[in-house]
Order: structure tokens, then sequence, then C-alpha cells
């Protein structure tokens, strides 16, 4: 089985490890994308801490990753999923039922995410001690 799965992966944390090793867990290759700055930008308002480049680095060197790429739009995902004959979407508890859509191409799974940790909760801590 190949899976799927997206995130930004800004101040990678315990909770993006536990969901790329659910996601590896549930077959044989794992691709990743890799969310782009703009992106970001465009969903959130502000740019991650660490750009693109940095984190497509650091997801490639992860062991349980196969493949990792640029995720430059939300509306490409059917694509991103066609073009790795992914069988498996796995997303973030955060996105429920917004990929259903994609059920006829693959599975969509959303796993739960780890309580009490986020890049944004990190980023407010660290502001916050800063000041």
């Amino acid at each position: 089985m190949r899976v799927i799965t997206f995130g930004t992966f800004d101040l990678f944390h315990r909770g993006h490890l536990n969901v790329l090793k659910f996601a590896k867990s549930l077959g044989t290759h794992l691709s990743v994308g890799v969310s782009s700055d703009a992106l970001n930008f465009n969903k959130k308002g502000v740019f991650p801490v660490y750009d693109q480049n940095d984190r497509l680095d650091l997801i490639r060197e992860l062991k349980m990753v196969d493949d990792v790429f640029l995720e430059e739009s939300l509306e490409d995902k059917r694509n991103y999923i066609i073009e790795r004959s992914a069988d498996i979407l796995v997303m973030g508890d955060d996105w429920a039922g917004k990929f259903d859509f994609l059920q006829d191409i693959c599975k969509v799974m959303y796993v739960e995410r780890t309580p009490s940790i986020s890049s944004t909760l990190i980023k407010a801590e660290i502001f916050n001690k800063s000041r």
C-alpha cells in the first residue's frame, strides 16, 4: 500500500513524528507533501519559520519517508494522490471531513493530533517568553 500525507512541518515536533510514523505503518511507501512558503502564507497569513527548502530537507532525511515533494496548492491534492499512486491519504483530524471527496480515488484517514503540541503553540510560547 502506498500512503500520502501533507503538512507544513515547521518547527518539527513530536506531533509531526507521530503522524508520519502512523502513516508509514499503514503501507510500504510513504510520500510526504511539504507545503510551500507561498501556500502557507495564503492559508495562514504568515510565513513558516523555516523556508520550504529547509523543511523539504528535514522531511527527506527521515527514515520512514520514501518520497518528498513540494505542495503548492490545496486544490491539487487529487493530482498529487494520482501522480504518486497513493492508496491512502492520511491527514490530521483538524482537517476531518475536508478531504472526504477524495474517497473515490483512495481511502481517507484522519489521525488524532498529539495533544498540547503544535507549531502554532510553540511559536506563541517562544513569543511570550521573549517579552
